[in-house]
């Protein structure tokens, strides 16, 4: 378990939990204008903020939250078979680069971009897989 422990598949789950909590602390931080009565609400009554960046970063987490439970599970699986490194290890690293560069283009508006940005998480993840499958 050791080998596990120390693999850049692991290393970067890590990482990529903490670009979650980024986003979800970005998000509702820009969305302070909904006021914290709302805010720290059950939010039966949907409301969107005025802030275009929090709609943005919204759509951004939403968006990570589609890929994030594939990516886990990929990881683990490399973890289980002991196929971690050379490949799938890119993969994971293209991935969380991607991520991280998507939320930003996002929140900043770049459209065309930020389609090629989060194909190039899609890559990742489909190295990851190759890694898994051979």
């Amino acid at each position: 378990m050791e080998a596990a422990a120390a693999s850049t598949e692991i290393w970067i789950l890590g990482w990529s939990a903490v670009l979650l909590l980024v986003q979800v602390v970005a998000q509702a931080t820009a969305a302070s204008d909904l006021g914290p009565t709302y805010l720290f609400s059950p939010r039966d009554e949907p409301r969107e903020s005025k802030s275009v960046v929090a709609r943005r970063l919204y759509r951004a987490l939403k968006n990570l939250l589609e890929t994030y439970p594939a990516f886990i599970a990929i990881v683990v699986a490399l973890v289980v078979t002991g196929k971690t490194g050379g490949l799938a290890a890119t993969g994971a690293w293209l991935w969380l680069a991607a991520r991280v560069v998507y939320v930003l283009i996002y929140a900043a508006g770049i459209p065309v971009v930020r389609t090629l940005v989060w194909l190039a998480s899609i890559v990742g993840l489909v190295l990851m897989l190759i890694g898994l499958m051979t």
